[in-house]
C-alpha cells in the first residue's frame, strides 16, 4: 500500500480521483469545506493542507480499498512521469501497480458486462487475469484482486444456473471466501457468506438458506443495505417453503428499510417478492397490486430482471382462471428471453411453473386454496 509522507494539493487530488468522488463528495468525506478542496485542485503541489488535515488525509487513504490504492499510486506515478517530484513523497510497495490497476479496471468492466447478462465477455475478462498469475506469486494486493475476480466468476456461474459442482458458483465463492479470510477482510467475507446463502436457496435447501439469511441479517460486517437484503431473502426462503404469513411480515420490514435507505431498485424487487408471497397465501388481489408496483417502479432494465418480473407476473396470472391465457403468454415471453441470454436457472423455474400448472389441471377456482409451489 502507498504511504504519503507529506501531503500537498497534488496528492489530495490524486486521492479524490482514486476514490472516484466529486469535489463536493470528497469534501464531505473528509469533513472539510468545498473551497478547501477547490484550492488544493487549483494550486496542486504549491499548497499544503494543515497538519490536522494531513492526518485526516492519512486516515482516508488508509481506509481506502486496495483497488483505490492502486488508482492512487497510478495517478501519482503519472504525475512523476510528467516531471513533478510529488512521487518522491510517497512510498509504494507494489512493483506491479500498472498491471494491478488494469486488472481492477477489468473487474469493473466484467461487473458491467454481468449486469447486462453478457456472460461470455465477463468470464473472458475474469479468466484472463485468474490464469495470468500463479497464486504463489501474488502479494496481498494481487490476492485481493484474485479473490474479487473469483467472486465475480461465481456471480457469472450463479446467473447461468451453474449452482453446484466443480465448475460452479458454490466452488468459486468458497475459494474467494478462503482468500478474503486469509487477508482478513471481514466485509468481503460476510458478502461471500451472503452469496453462498443464495446458492443454498437456489439448490433447494430452503431451511438452511433461511437460517443463514437470519444470521446475516444482523451481521455488523455487512452494510445496512446488505442486511436488509438478507432479511428480504429470509422472507423469500420462508415463502418458498410455504410459510407465507411470517414471510410477509419479514418482507414488509425489508420494504420499510429500503425506503429509508432510498434504494429504489431493492424496494421494487421487494415488492416482487411480496407479490409472490401473497400469491402463495391465496390473496391474488394483493399479489397483482404488488407485482404492478414492482413492474412500474424498477429502475434496472436488464434481461435478468425482466425475466424475473415476467416469471413472477405469469405465475400470479396462472392462479386465476380468468387470466390463465395471459399468464401462459407472459411465461412464454419470459422463457424466450431467458433462452436468448442463457439464463438456465430462470428457464428451469419457468418450466417448473408450467409443469406444475399442467399437472394440477390448471388454475384453481377463486374460492379454492392455492397449491403451495416454489416460485422464483
Amino acid at each position: 500500500m502507498a504511504t504519503v509522507h507529506h501531503w500537498t494539493g497534488l496528492e489530495a487530488r490524486a486521492l479524490r480521483l482514486a476514490l472516484r468522488m466529486s469535489v463536493r463528495t470528497f469534501a464531505a468525506h473528509l469533513g472539510v469545506g468545498i473551497r478547501t478542496i477547490s484550492k488544493w485542485e487549483k494550486l496542486l503541489s504549491s499548497t499544503e493542507p494543515r497538519q490536522d488535515t494531513q492526518a485526516i488525509l492519512d486516515t482516508a487513504l488508509a481506509r481506502a480499498e486496495p483497488a483505490a490504492h492502486l488508482r492512487f499510486e497510478t495517478n501519482l506515478s503519472e504525475a512523476g512521469r510528467a516531471g513533478t517530484s510529488s512521487f518522491r513523497r510517497v512510498t509504494v510497495s507494489n512493483p506491479r501497480a500498472w498491471e494491478y490497476e488494469t486488472w481492477a479496471d477489468d473487474l469493473d468492466r466484467s461487473a458491467v458486462a454481468l449486469s447486462r447478462q453478457n456472460f461470455t465477455f465477463a468470464e473472458d475478462l475474469l479468466r484472463r487475469w485468474l490464469t495470468r498469475f500463479p497464486a504463489a506469486e501474488l502479494d496481498d494486493k494481487g490476492l485481493y484482486l484474485s479473490a474479487r475476480a473469483t467472486a465475480l466468476l461465481g456471480d457469472v456461474q450463479r446467473d447461468q444456473g451453474a449452482v453446484l459442482g466443480p465448475l460452479s458458483a458454490h466452488r468459486s465463492y468458497h475459494h474467494a471466501l478462503t482468500v478474503f479470510t486469509q487477508l482478513d477482510v471481514p466485509r468481503r467475507v460476510a458478502q461471500l457468506n451472503l452469496s453462498l446463502a443464495v446458492v443454498t436457496e437456489m439448490s433447494g435447501q430452503l431451511d438452511a438458506a433461511a437460517r443463514q439469511y437470519e444470521s446475516l441479517a444482523v451481521d455488523d460486517r455487512l452494510s445496512r443495505r446488505d442486511r436488509a437484503r438478507a432479511r428480504l431473502w429470509v422472507g423469500t426462503a420462508l415463502s418458498k417453503d410455504g410459510n407465507d404469513d411470517y414471510a410477509l411480515q419479514v418482507m414488509g420490514a425489508s420494504v420499510r428499510e429500503f425506503e429509508e435507505l432510498s434504494e429504489p431498485e431493492d424496494w421494487s424487487v421487494a415488492h416482487q417478492k411480496l407479490a409472490l408471497a401473497h400469491r402463495g397465501a391465496g390473496d391474488l388481489t394483493s399479489a397483482l397490486r404488488y407485482i404492478d408496483i414492482a413492474r412500474t417502479t424498477g429502475t434496472a432494465d436488464s434481461p435478468m430482471q425482466r425475466v424475473r418480473l415476467d416469471t413472477a407476473h405469469g405465475h400470479i396470472l396462472l392462479s386465476d382462471p380468468g387470466t390463465l391465457d395471459d399468464g401462459l403468454a407472459v411465461l412464454d415471453n419470459a422463457g424466450q428471453v431467458a433462452a436468448e441470454y442463457g439464463l438456465s436457472h430462470q428457464q428451469r423455474s419457468i418450466e417448473g411453473i408450467r409443469s406444475r400448472h399442467a399437472t394440477s389441471g390448471g388454475a384453481k377456482s377463486p374460492g379454492a386454496p392455492l397449491i403451495k409451489e416454489r416460485h422464483q
